[in-house]
């Protein structure tokens, strides 16, 4: 295993990004004077601080998102899709500015968060086109008694609340679509990684977003934020990425006031490795979908099923793969996982691994956090997993591929879809029309078949079971923010 480490800033964030508040328009420090650090995890150090808001701050973003919300509404699509194509290309200009920032605070790669910002600047470019796009329908009653007119209508002031691993994509793929309908936003983004989500406001007022439409508010007080918002009748729509834990709260208190919700929850992701795989296709695409963002990704593969005859193969082959990876501060060239979010992040992985491990599970490369002031932990391969290990029924959220074996489909099947999850799922198999047989019994939203990389702006994204309610991304997700409005005339 090859490490790489650094310390110290690279760049003076506090007279590069905005630290403040950004409410209706104007960046402004929390009301009670309250800040928070932002924590760079390659080096466990702060970056800076930026305002925490308070209860009064979150007042005056629903208040400034109400009052914008009339007038935004009542833009033509052709102009909002105008102000979202402008977007667009900022995010494109300026990439690797919002790279670095996602680097910093987050702790990806610089290759990665540059790849992150262009999936993030795409939502931006979509929503442009499907802003004018957002069709009515019209017809006759089958009775003959009357016209059939529905229009769509934007749903009002949402509460987008977003977390940390993908800051600018996240936080991109709300704000897309709800500014295309016409609806105003207040953005709570995860207390981890605020900085993108507040430069991204800067670039959106440059790109001609009004005052009051776009809201950005980081807090350390979550709940506070979430209380406050669905408490207010001015608050009509919430859209959740976060845990499902967290989700069922939020969705007890929408029900109050019976708020429109939109939730893309956890996952438990299988990858299923299929007897007649090609083994090159297998091992490259796990190393995809399970390394993508130092496994940090609610659609990353956490478990990993292998046909009993194409086992050992496969884990000597990912083995090989994620041994020969360089792990070390997202910022040096050269390095290919950086560090997890923060400790508790590592914690759980940790315990996680170290579980899996005490009950049998035999390690074939990894297995440990890297002794430092970041939070590294090596990419690991772990096979011979007891069913009952936790590792293997929750998720993971880092650098650690389970390997289990199967004899015939439906036994993996079942094993797949024994979870109260069902976001991603991923299959590997020569014979596609096989593959694709194993895919449509997947209990999941979203599956990926003999590849890696499944996210994409065009397609619908959400899960099944408790991995979610409603889809983000094509345009399912303009229609997350409106509300059909059928009228009923004759002429």
């Amino acid at each position: 295993m090859t490490s790489q480490f650094t310390a110290g800033l690279t760049v003076d964030l506090a007279t590069s990004v905005p630290t403040d508040l950004y409410i209706n328009g104007q960046w402004v420090p929390a009301a009670d004077g309250g800040t928070f650090s932002v924590i760079n995890p390659a080096n466990n150090q702060a970056l800076t601080s930026v305002a925490s808001a308070c209860e009064q701050d979150v007042l005056s973003a629903i208040a400034a998102a109400h009052d914008a919300g009339h007038s935004w509404a009542s833009f033509s699509p052709r102009a909002r899709a105008e102000i979202l194509r402008k977007a667009f290309e900022l995010m494109i200009e300026y990439k690797d500015v919002i790279a670095r920032l996602i680097s910093l605070e987050e702790g990806k790669t610089h290759a990665e968060a540059l790849g992150e910002v262009g999936y993030a600047a795409e939502f931006f470019r979509w929503y442009a086109e499907e802003a004018c796009r957002d069709q009515g329908t019209f017809m006759r009653a089958p009775s003959g008694a009357n016209n059939i007119l529905v229009k769509n209508q934007p749903v009002g002031v949402c509460l987008l609340i977003t977390p940390w691993n993908f800051p600018a994509a996240m936080g991109t793929r709300k704000i897309a679509p709800a500014l295309a309908a016409g609806c105003t936003t207040i953005l709570k983004p995860a207390s981890e990684t605020p900085l993108t989500a507040l430069y991204l406001a800067q670039l959106l007022e440059q790109a001609g977003v009004p005052a009051g439409v776009v809201n950005v508010i980081p807090s350390k007080r979550s709940s506070m934020v979430s209380e406050v918002s669905l408490s207010d009748s001015r608050v009509r729509k919430i859209s959740f990425t976060g845990s499902t834990e967290v989700g069922r709260l939020l969705l007890a208190k929408a029900s109050e006031r019976v708020v429109n919700c939109s939730m893309e929850l956890g996952g438990n992701a299988p990858f299923i490795v299929l007897e007649d795989a090609d083994m090159a296709v297998a091992v490259d695409s796990a190393m995809v979908a399970k390394m993508r963002n130092a496994g940090e990704s609610c659609i990353g593969a956490n478990r990993f099923y292998v046909h009993h005859s194409r086992a050992e193969e496969f884990s000597s082959g990912l083995a090989q793969a994620m041994k020969a990876l360089v792990l070390g501060d997202g910022m040096k060239e050269g390095v290919d996982v950086g560090p997890l979010v923060n400790a508790s992040t590592i914690n759980k992985v940790e315990q996680l691994v170290d579980q899996a491990i005490e009950l049998g599970a035999k390690v074939l490369t990894g297995g440990s956090r890297i002794a430092g002031p970041g939070f590294f932990y090596q990419p690991t391969v772990l096979v011979d997993i007891p069913k009952h290990a936790d590792i293997l029924r929750e998720e993971i959220f880092g650098p650690v591929a389970p390997i289990v074996t199967f004899t015939s489909q439906d036994e993996v099947i079942e094993a797949a879809n024994d979870t109260v999850f069902g976001l991603a799922a991923y299959v590997i198999g020569a014979n596609v029309g096989n593959a694709l047989a194993v895919a449509e019994k997947l209990e999941a939203g979203v599956l990926g078949v003999n590849r890696g990389f499944i996210s994409d702006p065009a397609a619908p994204f959400g899960g099944v079971k408790q991995s979610g309610i409603g889809r983000e991304g094509s345009q399912d997700g303009l229609h997350e923010f409106t509300e059909k409005k059928y009228i009923a005339i004759d002429w």
